[in-house]
Order: structure tokens, then C-alpha cells, then sequence
């Protein structure tokens, strides 16, 4: 898979996770560490990367906006530590729910599936 992390979520444990996973990862400080959400939305869009965020502004830009977007999977209120351990978890698990028009988000108690086109 393809991903491509924000800044507030690019932790060396979850790149180097993923990483050595075999998965294709791009951190959105390698790219353009001045980029907007907008931008980091459009290219994870156009490479269909998962974009890995803790930033709550994607949801407004995606059931607001309505924008189209990959899937979106966004950490609550997780320590950095844990969030490694999470995502693989939600790759052994969840990784159906990784499709386009999906907002996945994990807290430590629950992980919830939104899709964006349900309320087109």
C-alpha cells in the first residue's frame, strides 16, 4: 500500500513501521514540509495514498468541502508510541475499510469508519 503521512503524524517508529512492512511511504515533511491540507489531500488523491493525519481540519475538507480524497485514517488524542502498535493492528484488521472516500478514525478504546460519499 501507499501512504503518505502528515506532519503532526510522522513519527519515526510509524514510517519505519510501515516501512519495513514493504509499504510505499512518503512523509508530508519529505514533500513540501509548508504544504497546505488542501495540497497534502490533492496529492495523496492523485498517488491514492492513505493519508495518516491526527488533524481534524481533513474531516471539514472532506464533509464540508467535499473534496475527493483517499482513505483518510486519523489518530485521537494517542500517544506517539502507541499509534505504531495501532496501525498495525488496523492493517491486520481493518485494512477493508481502507478504501477511497473513507475516514478512519482510531482512538484507544474504538476505531469508527466514515465515508465521505454517504452523505452526497
Amino acid at each position: 500500500m501507499k501512504f503518505l503521512l502528515d506532519a503532526c503524524a510522522s513519527s519515526r517508529s510509524m514510517h519505519s513501521t510501515l516501512t519495513r512492512l514493504g509499504h510505499d511511504v512518503i512523509s508530508a515533511l519529505e514533500l513540501n514540509p509548508s504544504a497546505s491540507d488542501e495540497e497534502l489531500l490533492e496529492f495523496a488523491t492523485e498517488e491514492q495514498r492513505i493519508l495518516i493525519t491526527e488533524d481534524k481540519d481533513f474531516g471539514e475538507l472532506v464533509f464540508v468541502r467535499k473534496l475527493p480524497h483517499p482513505c483518510i485514517i486519523r489518530f485521537v488524542d494517542m500517544p506517539v508510541e502507541e499509534k505504531a502498535a495501532a496501525m498495525l493492528e488496523l492493517l491486520e484488521h481493518h485494512e477493508d475499510d481502507f478504501i477511497d472516500d473513507a475516514l478512519v478514525v482510531v482512538t484507544r478504546s474504538r476505531i469508527r469508519v466514515r465515508r465521505s460519499s454517504a452523505d452526497r
